[in-house]
C-alpha cells in the first residue's frame, strides 16, 4: 500500500470511529506551521526525516496542513529547538531531548542514557512500557508535547586523533559528546564539549576539540571527520539506541482536532521508522568506504567500558537522590532493561552472535 494511502486510511479510520462527519470537516482547517530542526541540511538522514514527516502530513490532508521545515541556524541554533517550540517562535521542532538535560536531567531519558536500551527496547519502553506516560509530564512542564521520531540505532564511540588504550589517555581529552553522557564521562577525566552538528568539523579541524562523536559511519563520513582523526572507536555506550523527538508547542497541539493529531502522530512514526531503516541500509557500505580510505577501527578496551559503566551508575544514584522525577523514570527504565535483556540473551543475542561467526561462509 502506498504511504499516502496508508496514512490517510489510518486517520480516516480513527475519525470515523470517534467524530461525526460535520465535526471532521470542522477539524481539518487549512494550517501552515513551521518546524525547526537541530540538524543541518547536509544530513539527509535526520533533516530528510523532517522533510518526510512534513510530506506525510501534507499528503494525508490534501495539502490543507502544510509544515515548512527549517535547518539548524535558519531560525534558531540547533541546540535551541526546545526553547523555540516552548516560547511559540515555531509550532514544532525536531531534536534530541538529551541536549536539554541541563534544564532537567530527566530529558536524558527521551533520547538515550549511557548503558540504557537499544533501539527496539527504546521503542518498546516508550510506546508500550509506560515511558511516554512518564515523559509527558516532563514535556508538559516545558510547554511541549513530544512524539518519538527516528532512532539511529547503536551509535559509534567517535573519532580520536590518538589511540585510547588506557584510562590515562582520557585525562584532559576535549571530547565533543552529545547531551547527558558528558556528565558521565567527565568522571573519567574527559572535558566534555556540547557542540551542534554544523559546527563539529571546524572545531575538530582547529583543535578546539581532540575528539568528536556524532552518530555512525554514514553521517560521520558526510561530516568529514576521517580527514582529521583516523581512529574510529566503538561502541557508543552512551547511545545504545538514540531516539529523536518531534516537539510540538503544547497549546498548538491541543488546538488541533483529533483527526490532525492522529495524522501528525502517524506521520511522525512512519518518518521515524524510515529513518532507522535508512541508517541500517547505509551504515554498512559507509563503514567499508571509511576503512578502505584508511580509517582505523578500534574497540574501547574493556577497562574503559567497565569504568564508564561504573561512572554511569554513580551518576544515576546521585541524580536520583536529588530529583524525584529522574528517580521515577530511572526505576522504570532499569526494571525494563533487566527483564528485556533476560529475554534478549536467549534469542536475539544468540542468533546475532552465530550469524556474525558464520560471516563469509555459505
Amino acid at each position: 500500500m502506498k504511504r499516502r494511502a496508508f496514512l490517510r486510511a489510518a486517520a480516516a479510520s480513527f475519525a470515523a470511529s470517534s467524530i461525526a462527519a460535520p465535526a471532521v470537516a470542522q477539524s481539518t482547517p487549512e494550517l501552515k506551521w513551521r518546524l525547526t530542526a537541530s540538524w543541518p541540511k547536509s544530513l539527509d538522514t535526520l533533516y530528510g526525516m523532517c522533510e518526510d514527516f512534513a510530506k506525510n502530513v501534507a499528503d494525508s490532508t490534501d495539502n490543507k496542513f502544510q509544515i515548512q521545515v527549517f535547518a539548524a541556524g535558519e531560525i534558531v541554533p540547533g541546540l535551541q529547538v526546545l526553547d523555540a517550540v516552548q516560547n511559540g517562535t515555531v509550532e514544532m521542532g525536531s531534536t534530541a531531548g538529551y541536549y536539554y538535560w541541563g534544564k532537567d536531567p530527566s530529558f536524558a531519558f527521551t533520547t538515550a542514557i549511557p548503558f540504557g536500551l537499544n533501539a527496539r527496547q527504546q521503542d518498546a519502553w516508550q510506546l508500550r512500557g509506560g515511558g511516554m506516560e512518564l515523559l509527558d509530564g516532563l514535556f508538559a512542564d516545558f510547554g511541549c508535547y513530544g512524539l518519538p521520531m527516528g532512532n539511529t540505532g547503536t551509535q559509534m564511540g567517535g573519532w580520536f586523533r590518538k589511540e585510547i588504550n588506557t584510562l590515562d589517555d582520557l585525562n584532559g581529552l576535549k571530547f565533543r559528546i552529545g547531551g547527558f553522557a558528558g556528565n558521565v564521562i567527565k568522571r573519567l577525566g574527559v572535558v566534555p564539549q556540547q557542540i551542534a552538528p554544523g559546527d563539529l568539523y571546524p572545531a575538530l579541524e582547529k583543535g578546539t576539540i581532540d575528539a568528536v562523536e556524532w552518530i555512525g559511519p554514514y553521517d560521520d563520513e558526510k561530516l568529514g571527520f576521517s580527514k582529521i582523526a583516523k581512529y574510529y572507536y566503538y561502541p557508543g555506550w552512551w547511545e545504545g539506541g538514540a531516539n529523536g523527538h518531534l516537539l510540538i508547542n503544547r497549546s498548538k497541539w491541543q488546538s488541533l482536532g483529533k483527526t490532525y493529531q492522529t495524522i501528525v502522530t502517524t506521520s511522525a512514526r512512519e518518518a521515524g521508522l524510515r529513518t532507522t531503516a535508512k541508517y541500517d541500509l547505509v551504515n554498512p557500505t559507509a563503514m567499508k568506504r571509511l576503512i578502505t580510505a584508511g580509517t582505523q577501527l578500534r574497540a574501547f578496551p574493556p577497562p574503559i567500558m567497565e569504568a564508564s559503566f561504573k561512572a554511569a551508575n554513580e551518576t544515576y544514584i546521585e541524580l536520583a537522590k536529588a530529583n524525584a522525577r529522574f528517580k521515577r523514570i530511572l526505576d522504570s527504565i532499569m526494571a525494563f532493561r533487566q527483564d528485556s535483556y533476560s529475554w534478549w540473551q536467549v534469542a536475539e543475542l544468540s542468533f546475532d552472535l552465530f550469524q556474525v561467526k558464520m560471516l563469509g561462509r555459505s
